[in-house]
């Protein structure tokens, strides 16, 4: 029967962990890499309420996007939602595995999933990524629109792209959108890389005060239109290329995609 092992054999084809930036943790976070597996979860975020569904349907193994395990750990106390996930995960044998940056990066990953969606075209990196990966990978991605369009249609094209809860913009809105960028989750100090870039636009999540102010000085528009809405879109696509990679194979192992909702939303 596959074991975690084999499942990470696979993953470091579809999102090789050297991918991943310095500061991450990617990988196996919980587990023995020599569990068998049958039955994988899939979800953007490590929640409490993920990893019950896990214990509850009978999965060997949960892969995150986001790490449930992200700064070291002094404590493992089942009093903090880290804690209660972590021991959750490890009294019911279930190997836990992050692939954060590295699946951010990727060609076909987060933002490269959005930038199709918004129809853009010739894409390549803002951050060019270091090594594994032939040319195409990076966080965030930078393109063109065939066709350009005026500000409203631009945000019209972006809201069914990934159904934010909210679009939140600074700067001013150019008269053309022709030049875009995009990077999905919290990437707004890449605000600058993507101005010099020539992007009119930028789209991503958790905008910092200081970047708005700095976009509306540079004159860039800057799009904050959710860090769920902006990643979640990709997971399906995730979840195919796992599913795809384990029947070429012939193992017998289901792989589904958890329902998550965001967890903000406006009151």
């Amino acid at each position: 029967m596959p074991t975690i092992r084999d499942i990470l054999t696979i993953l470091q084809q579809i999102v090789p962990a050297g991918l991943a930036e310095e500061w991450d943790n990617v990988g196996l976070l919980v587990g023995d890499p020599n569990q068998p597996v049958q039955r994988v979860l899939l979800a953007l975020d490590p929640t409490v309420a993920l990893i019950e569904q896990a214990a509850a349907e009978r999965y060997d193994l949960v892969v995150t996007h986001h790490p449930a395990i992200f700064r070291p750990l002094k404590a493992l106390r089942t009093d903090t939602p880290t804690g209660r996930f972590v021991a959750l995960a490890a009294r019911n044998q279930i190997g836990v595995i992050a692939c954060h940056t590295n699946l951010d990066s990727i060609q076909s990953g987060v933002s490269d999933h959005l930038a199709q969606a918004l129809g853009l075209v010739d894409t390549r990196p803002l951050v060019p990524a270091r090594g594994e990966c032939a040319l195409g990978c990076g966080l965030g991605r930078i393109g063109i629109l065939p066709t350009p369009v005026d500000a409203r249609a631009f945000l019209d094209r972006l809201r069914q792209a990934c159904s934010p809860p909210w679009i939140l913009e600074a700067g001013i809105r150019p008269e053309r959108v022709t030049t875009v960028a995009v990077c999905g989750g919290s990437c707004s100090d890449l605000t600058e890389a993507a101005f010099n870039m020539g992007a009119e636009v930028f789209v991503t999540a958790e905008v910092k005060h200081s970047v708005a102010r700095w976009a509306a000085d540079a004159g860039i528009w800057l799009l904050d239109a959710g860090h769920f809405a902006t990643e979640q879109p990709a997971m399906p696509i995730f979840r195919d290329m796992l599913r795809q990679h384990i029947e070429a194979r012939s193992w017998d192992i289901a792989v589904d995609l958890a329902a998550q909702q965001p967890p903000l939303h406006l009151a």
